[in-house]
């Protein structure tokens, strides 16, 4: 029996054993998913990555859509985010965080039976203040809440103001949610 070739594996074991390790403490991004979203018929997802010891970005992503008989909705969002951890464990994806984010949003609404068609896109931001857990598991739990401002602009293909968009995308809004993910 070769003791020298044992030796090695044993010290590359300890040594995949350590970087294990320290990966599983030093979760430095995470992609989460919104559950709640899926009940008002969109995808949310976001992707978190740590700045520095106490700061992360994120960039969010949603698409909504849905069609009943001659009825089509279909909108898209993006969400960029700066975090700052200042309370809890401090460090960049765990603990008590607060910060800007920014948002643009694009709409359509298509009545094929009129073929009526409606534009909705607003742009605007504001802040957040939440709390995320990143477990040694690699499961991720983030709650957060803030007010926002929306401006928006709507386009009309029809001479009738039928629809009424302007709740949540023009104006004053809160933006609330809770996530879950994984971390690595």
């Amino acid at each position: 029996m070769n003791f020298n070739y044992l030796k090695h594996e044993k010290l590359i074991l300890f040594f995949a054993f350590a970087v294990t390790a320290v990966t599983l403490n030093a979760q430095t991004k995470a992609v989460k998913l919104n559950p709640l979203s899926l009940f008002v018929a969109t995808g949310n997802v976001a992707f978190e990555t740590k700045v520095s010891e106490n700061t992360s970005f994120q960039l969010g992503g949603f698409y909504s859509g849905f069609k009943t008989g001659d009825f089509k909705y279909a909108g898209w969002g993006l969400t960029p985010e700066y975090r700052i951890y200042f309370a809890g464990d401090k460090q960049a994806l765990n603990g008590v965080y607060a910060g800007p984010f920014a948002r643009y949003q694009n709409y359509s609404i298509k009545d094929k039976s009129t073929d009526d068609k409606a534009f909705f896109s607003s742009i605007g931001g504001g802040a957040v203040i939440g709390w995320q857990k990143a477990y040694s598991s690699g499961f991720v739990l983030d709650l957060f809440v803030g007010p926002a401002f929306y401006s928006g602009k709507f386009k009309d293909s029809s001479d009738e103001d039928d629809f009424d968009l302007s709740f949540g995308m023009d104006g004053f809004a809160m933006r609330v949610g809770l996530t879950i993910g994984f971390s690595f």
